[in-house]
């Protein structure tokens, strides 16, 4: 069953960047920046559902499956990969050092600061690759800004999208266990 969980979410990861593509096309500012990149959600989904390590995979497995889409060369779309891995990674791990505990669920508190700082570490972390790579010839300080921006509304809109998901399943009678729901 965590196989099949784990290979559902690496399947959802780049079917979310296809329609987000799609559906937000009027917000990209480059291939690689969208002001709205609903993926971002699904990086902090993975590792909160999933864990640290079955999160990450989910992400690079979904990444691995979205280099079929993408033409870019290998080296660069496996950077990419890692890239996009490493930001949710490293704010989880970061912040669990920080509060000398693991992220609440159900606190808002935790899960903004969370994506905060994932949404700045993945947008820097990008940047510096794309700069070392010579990709990008120099830091390009208002498209890091901008991918910030698009991470965090994406990541907003994906966990509004799954609290109506919710909310609506609950409706028709499938209800969830109370620590499921948030505190405040």
């Amino acid at each position: 069953m965590h196989i099949l969980l784990i290979l559902s979410l690496a399947v959802l990861f780049p079917a979310t960047h296809i329609l987000s593509d799609w559906l937000f096309d009027f917000a990209n500012i480059n291939q690689n920046i969208s002001l709205i990149y609903l993926p971002a959600f699904l990086r902090l989904f993975n590792l909160l559902v999933m864990g640290p390590v079955f999160g990450t995979l989910c992400t690079v497995l979904g990444g691995l499956l979205l280099m079929l889409k993408h033409s870019d060369p290998l080296g660069l779309a496996l950077l990419n990969i890692a890239c996009s891995s490493l930001g949710p990674l490293i704010a989880l791990m970061a912040l669990s050092f920080y509060f000398k505990r693991s992220i609440q669920l159900t606190s808002l508190k935790d899960l903004c600061i969370l994506t905060l700082i994932y949404c700045l570490m993945n947008s820097a972390i990008h940047h510096i690759v794309w700069l070392l790579t010579d990709n990008s010839p120099v830091f390009d300080a208002s498209e890091a800004v901008w991918m910030f921006v698009g991470d965090l509304n994406g990541a907003l809109l994906g966990a509004y999208l799954m609290k109506a998901l919710i909310d609506f399943l609950e409706k028709k009678g499938i209800h969830f266990p109370d620590f499921s729901r948030p505190k405040n």
